[in-house]
């Protein structure tokens, strides 16, 4: 039996709590051991971008460092480094069409272009597929 869980994410950066839970779904399964396969597709492609940056807000008068605003690269590149203490495998994958479609072409180190058929290995190699739709 595959020791590895599958998981397919639709939603972009901070457009719902469906992202945050699957985060913590698979910061959850790595500090197990387990192997995690993304594949981000959609607006979820835009997770993993490189340029991201935390921001002020000027509505609430808040320092860049008062606001402390998480980016989802960090929380990607936090999922790796787990995976990498746990001895575990972090497989993310943001579709390749999806990408071209939204120019979100600068992805950080690690996360690599795919399609379909990547998915498709994933779920069959994986003990469990868990996807998170938009709305």
């Amino acid at each position: 039996m595959p020791k590895a869980l599958t998981i397919a994410l639709m939603d972009g950066p901070y457009e719902s709590a469906n992202t945050t839970t699957a985060f913590r779904i698979m910061a959850a399964a790595l500090a197990k051991g387990l192997d995690v396969n993304v594949f981000a597709y959609e607006g979820a492609v835009s997770l993993a971008l490189r340029d991201q940056q935390p921001h002020a807000n000027p509505v609430k008068g808040t320092s860049l460092e008062q606001e402390a605003h998480p980016t989802t690269r960090a929380f990607i590149a936090g999922l790796q480094q787990l995976a990498a203490s746990q001895g575990a495998r972090l497989d993310w994958v943001n579709c390749g069409l999806c990408v071209d479609e939204r120019g979100a072409t600068a992805a950080i180190d690690g996360v690599r272009r795919g399609g379909p058929p990547d998915f498709l290995k994933m779920v069959q190699g994986s003990a469990n597929t868990l996807v998170i739709p938009t709305r």
